[in-house]
């Protein structure tokens, strides 16, 4: 019977300190200045997402938190930093779905393997495309573009290969049954001036990006690449309803993501930041004047989220058969 007591007694003493166990073995976060790198140049959705991030994470936790812009192949030059980076979550990136969804199929000599080697922390934000023409170029609708395009060669603009901007593009020509040459640049900014310029006819660009100059007159807006309107846009056509398929949404998502390998208790903790940070009124409503959703989901959910893009994206990259070095 002592015996017996003595055993209850151990387990008991056990249970009680297994909460301070494991507090001690989940390592300190974050103990220097966590670096948040950005795949696209300042001003477009990645960007604007992750510096108002960076702000609150840094007044939460008392730590600096630097952006980094880092732009360049489809967002895989920052992507590839964090992926290859010290995994103790000093070093992250936000990064388009993109870079998990189609890269991998696109780009051949890839140093990394975003599936394998960054771990979805959390989808801080959606995002929508915006259709815009130059309005020399004459169109003031989604049809009368798709005719003009059926009667002559024209030209879009996206800020890079595989980027949103781009599969946007594509399922729209693909749906709409026509065909315009593509021409990349290096982020949303850079195309926006392309379109701007006339250097190009249209193109279908971040919403953030290219409001303002629509707002201005400096662009024409056609279509939004979502479901549901535009809160700063609200009399433009959803691509949906203009192309008469409600299943032409395409609505894209901002996820953070931390190197493959990260401890778990980094993770947790990192995930309700994001949560709460996204939650606050000031934040969402920040956002929703560059047109973005803030979300702030799990890592569960943000993985989950991954993998239903990777099917609903792979058949389209493959059948345009897009290949970069």
């Amino acid at each position: 019977m002592t015996a017996r007591r003595t055993l209850l007694a151990a387990l008991a003493a056990s249970a009680a300190l297994a909460p301070f166990a494991a507090q001690a073995q989940a390592p300190a976060w974050p103990t220097k200045t966590v670096r948040i790198l950005v795949g696209s140049p300042p001003g477009g959705p990645s960007d604007i997402t992750t510096r108002l991030f960076a702000e609150q994470l840094q007044k939460r936790t008392g730590q600096a938190v630097v952006v980094e812009n880092r732009p360049g192949a489809g967002n895989n030059l920052a992507a590839q930093v964090v992926a290859q980076a010290e995994p103790d979550g000093h070093t992250l990136v936000l990064s388009p779905d993109t870079v998990v969804t189609t890269n991998p199929l696109v780009y051949r000599n890839l140093a990394f393997d975003a599936k394998k080697d960054l771990v979805n922390v959390s989808v801080l934000a959606t995002f929508t495309q915006l259709l815009v023409c130059n309005p020399k170029v004459g169109v003031k609708s989604v049809a009368e573009l798709i005719d003009m395009a059926k009667k002559k060669p024209m030209t879009y603009a996206s800020g890079g290969p595989a980027v949103p901007g781009h599969l946007a593009a594509e399922m729209f020509l693909q749906t709409a049954g026509i065909k315009m040459q593509h021409v990349p640049y290096k982020g949303p900014a850079p195309a926006t001036m392309g379109v701007l310029s006339g250097e190009v006819d249209c193109g279908f660009l971040a919403t953030p990006t290219v409001i303002p100059h629509a707002k201005a007159g400096k662009l024409t807006p056609l279509a939004i690449s979502s479901a549901e309107p535009s809160p700063l846009a609200p009399d433009v056509q959803t691509l949906p309803k203009a192309l008469n398929k409600p299943d032409a949404d395409i609505t894209f998502k901002l996820v953070l993501q931390a190197p493959r390998g990260t401890p778990q208790p980094v993770i947790a903790a990192l995930e309700k930041h994001a949560a709460e940070i996204m939650q606050q009124p000031e934040v969402r409503s920040k956002l929703q004047a560059s047109d973005l959703k803030a979300v702030g989901s799990t890592s569960e959910v943000a993985e989950k989220g991954m993998r239903a893009d990777i099917a609903r994206w792979e058949p389209v990259v493959k059948q345009l058969n897009l290949k970069m070095d």
